[in-house]
């Protein structure tokens, strides 16, 4: 049997990296699409090259890992860093199945000269399809420490467990969550439509306004958004919006449920694990129970119990943990809601919705807790007991006593009935030293300084509070407060997150 020559090798190395020969002038895949927020974070952790560690980028399928990777290529290449000095690698292309990293930066080294102690800069995308790859890429890491690694992968269970595993400290994670609904709106060019932003300067710290300038054009986006807007690609592609269903669920839901997790798992019944995650799809935002879902399914509770993780470890679910009244967890954690990382993964499912639809209940809840996904600093859990229940409940890190509370509707039933409101007044009534107003949203009433039963109450569009979240929890990420893992900058000091502001 013949072996692949270094000479096709390095030959689909050049083209993989035509800046070699075009050098800074050359065009560099995606150059021309919008950057995310996220870039200049990661670009940075990029570029610092004083700390010894691989930077390794993960997240879910189609949310832009790649594109970032070639934007930063391109800063790379813009900062004057000369062309021959960096490297991308898809691990996907068959060539280089079975070649080990060293072997790829020993052709790229030989190729230019380089020595050991040369500054380069080297991206290996989806890494996981490379057996032991956390082991190589310490290696990697500790024999040339004047050499920039970066790897990226979608597979994110293993990537996490690995680099967990075999590269403490030596691998810095940075972990790239869906589009916001602010995102979305900027890609479209409407958010100064729609939303107007009023900063407000207070003591050492400043907050944000936000007002909606048309609410029935933002519903319309958000609905919009919750279709199809979680994954850049559909928002730019009139094909993919035409038809997310095919998209989003062969290109990404399948190949983590019947390639990646599999693979790398050793999970025999792909069936059932995907029988499962359509179940939790359907029921994203509501409670569910190990002893529900095993019974409904015949599997076994600790085979549910181990595909929950799986699935949550590869962002495709969230699980949040339940509190009673009193914001006393539970010893053992029977029930819990299951939230969607991405609410356009249920589109995909189960065909798109529209604004009158029985799902958009839950289908805000699953979006309000996506925005919160990109904020590592809050500890969200709901309140259940009988009688009652209020949907998001912040506990702080230290005390674990509740700091704010939430209550999402999609109707404008509540801001008119306030009964609906009970549940929300037991709660702040036996938690007296959580922070008020309460914010309720809904579908188009804005209310401030409403009090019902000695509680303040705040009423805000659905649509205006995720946006509201998304560019709060953005704007941090502008301003160095950023989501690298290991090896990170400390965060500046801040103000608690509030449902209301968080810059």
């Amino acid at each position: 049997m013949l072996e692949i020559a270094k000479a096709d090798i390095v030959s689909r190395l050049r083209f993989d990296n035509p800046w070699w020969a075009g050098g800074a002038e050359e065009t560099v895949a995606f150059q021309h699409t919008p950057r995310r927020k996220y870039f200049a974070p990661f670009h940075a952790a990029v570029s610092d090259t004083s700390l010894r560690r691989a930077l390794v980028l993960m997240g879910p399928r189609r949310v832009g890992k790649t594109v970032l990777v070639y934007h930063s290529i391109r800063a790379l290449l813009d900062s004057t860093v000369p062309s021959q000095r960096i490297l991308y690698v898809s691990l996907e292309t068959p060539i280089y199945t079975g070649l080990s990293l060293e072997k790829m930066v020993g052709y790229f080294v030989e190729l230019f000269g380089h020595d050991r102690n040369s500054e380069l800069y080297i991206y290996f995308d989806e890494i996981q399809y490379l057996r032991d790859w956390e082991v190589h890429l310490k290696s990697l890491v500790d024999s040339f420490p004047t050499y920039r690694f970066v790897a990226t992968g979608s597979a994110a269970a293993a990537l996490r467990l690995k680099s967990n595993e075999s590269g403490a400290g030596r691998f810095t994670d940075f972990i790239l969550p869906p589009l916001t609904f602010a995102e979305y709106l900027q890609f479209i060019g409407r958010e100064s439509l729609l939303v107007s932003v009023k900063k407000i300067e207070e003591a050492k710290f400043e907050r944000y306004e936000y007002a909606a300038l048309d609410v029935d054009e933002l519903n319309f986006e958000f609905v919009r958004y919750l279709n199809f807007g979680g994954y850049p690609e559909a928002v730019f592609s009139e094909v993919i919006r035409s038809n997310p269903g095919q998209y989003i669920k062969s290109d990404i839901i399948d190949k983590v449920l019947l390639r990646d997790l599999p693979s790398l798992y050793g999970i025999s019944d792909i069936q059932e694990l995907n029988r499962l995650f359509t179940t939790l799809a359907y029921n994203t935002g509501n409670e569910v129970s190990l002893e529900g879902l095993s019974q409904s399914s015949g599997v076994a509770k600790n085979t549910i119990r181990r595909y929950l993780e799986y699935l949550e470890a590869a962002f495709l679910i969230r699980r949040v943990e339940r509190i009673d009244n009193n914001a006393k967890r539970f010893k053992r954690a029977v029930c819990f809601k299951v939230y969607l990382t991405n609410p356009s993964m249920r589109a995909a499912l189960f065909g798109q919705i529209e604004a009158d639809s029985d799902a958009m209940g839950p289908l805000t809840e699953t979006a309000i807790f996506s925005q919160w996904a990109h904020s590592a600093m809050t500890q969200l859990f709901y309140a259940r007991w009988n009688g009652g229940e209020v949907d998001i409940v912040s506990l702080s890190g230290t005390q674990q006593t509740p700091v704010w509370a939430v209550e999402v509707k999609w109707t404008d039933r509540a801001a008119k009935v306030r009964s609906e409101l009970d549940g929300c007044v037991e709660f702040v009534q036996r938690n007296p030293k959580m922070l008020e107003p309460v914010l309720v949203t809904t579908r188009t009433i804005t209310a401030s300084d409403v009090t019902y039963k000695g509680v303040a109450f705040e009423f805000r569009p659905a649509s205006l509070y995720a946006y509201m979240l998304g560019a709060n929890l953005l704007r941090r990420i502008e301003d160095g407060r950023t989501p690298v893992r290991r090896g990170a900058q400390p965060a500046l000091k801040e103000p608690p997150e509030s449902p209301q502001q968080s810059s």
